[in-house]
């Protein structure tokens, strides 16, 4: 049974019979389920700090499924996408996949694919949601830091020793240290080699 902080599952589709024969669906096995019409209705009011899985139709009126696609792509909405479309055929869901999409379903689904499909896509949604949670969190702590001091720690994750960096800054040792130090102190880190294992985990360009 899913608890009431699982991940929210965004059905986007035309077809009214559609949305809510999923809805059914997905509300029998205790899954949230929210409808739309249209992809620009979604974009206007979803959450997009919310983590979610989200279903969408191919063909739309207006804003199509690879459209609305591109446009969460392009914002880095990490959300698990799976097509489900009446029109689909195999280039169709290469590009979805190739796109990022985690499967594509052809209408009329079968209903105890669609759940496996689904339920497995909850999982990763509160992976994907709390990594992407985690390097904002990450890059705000990176803020604080002086232009300087993201270059000391800019060679920090190069892999490079106090004594490497003085040289290639022209500077003493014990200042790179105090800076190295600040830099711990201003991120609020364990270790400097924890704050360069998140950049490196979350790939963050210092």
């Amino acid at each position: 049974m899913q608890c009431a902080t699982s991940p929210a599952v965004h059905i986007i589709d035309d077809d009214e019979d559609l949305r809510q024969s999923l809805v059914f669906l997905l509300q029998s096995v205790d899954i949230l389920a929210l409808t739309y019409p249209s992809a620009t209705a979604f974009l206007q009011e979803f959450d997009p700090d919310e983590p979610a899985v989200v279903i969408v139709d191919v063909r739309m009126p207006g804003l199509s499924g690879f459209q609305l696609q591109e446009r969460l792509t392009e914002r880095g909405y990490p959300a698990p996408l799976i097509f489900c479309s009446a029109h689909g055929d195999i280039p169709m869901s290469v590009r979805a996949m190739r796109a990022g999409a985690v499967d594509f379903l052809e209408k009329p689904y079968q209903s105890q694919r669609m759940l496996e499909v689904v339920q497995a896509q909850l999982q990763e949604a509160e992976r994907a949601f709390a990594q992407q949670t985690s390097r904002r969190g990450v890059q705000e702590r990176l803020q604080s830091l002086t232009p300087r001091e993201r270059e000391v720690l800019r060679l920090v994750v190069d892999g490079m020793p106090s004594q490497t960096i003085a040289r290639s800054l022209g500077t003493s040792v014990k200042t790179v240290d105090v800076h190295r130090a600040r830099i711990k102190a201003k991120t609020e880190s364990e270790s400097l080699g924890t704050l360069v294992r998140d950049v490196l985990l979350h790939r963050i360009s210092v």
